[in-house]
């Protein structure tokens, strides 16, 4: 059971990532620039604290499937979603804290710019969560 929470957990982590990808981000880049910092700001906030939650769930919940039924592999997946924190604390922050700073009135290039390189960055959480949610399913369905 504990296996297939973590898939659950991995899976949630990886469709919330992927849509921001394919519908939020581009909806976003459509946007004026002072609206898409008023925008980014508070889906960010939201998204942060949702996908951090998943993330640990799930690379808890896999290691403690890999300990239970003494097989590694729980583990590897559990490792790519854990693999989501220092990525974005070391990666993703600097970027993140910037675009957090820029005050909506002063929008303009610059900071458009950054929201579309914090999608490309957003881009390799998304494939961490789905190859993890992908491992986790092929080991619950092998089991």
């Amino acid at each position: 059971m504990l296996g297939l929470f973590a898939l659950v957990a991995a899976a949630a982590f990886a469709g919330a990532a992927f849509y921001i990808n394919v519908a939020e981000q581009p909806a976003r880049l459509l946007l004026d620039d002072a609206s898409l910092l008023r925008q980014w700001k508070p889906s960010y906030a939201r998204g942060f604290a949702m996908q951090a939650s998943l993330a640990v769930i799930s690379a808890l919940l896999g290691f403690l499937a890999s300990w239970q039924l003494q097989d590694w592999r729980w583990s590897v997946a559990a490792v790519l979603m854990l693999a989501n924190w220092p990525y974005t604390l070391l990666v993703m922050l600097p970027t993140n804290k910037r675009i957090e700073a820029w005050p909506p009135e002063q929008a303009g290039n610059e900071s458009r710019a950054l929201v579309v390189s914090w999608g490309g960055m957003h881009a390799v959480r998304t494939a961490l969560g789905l190859v993890a949610t992908a491992i986790y399913l092929a080991l619950a369905a092998s089991t």
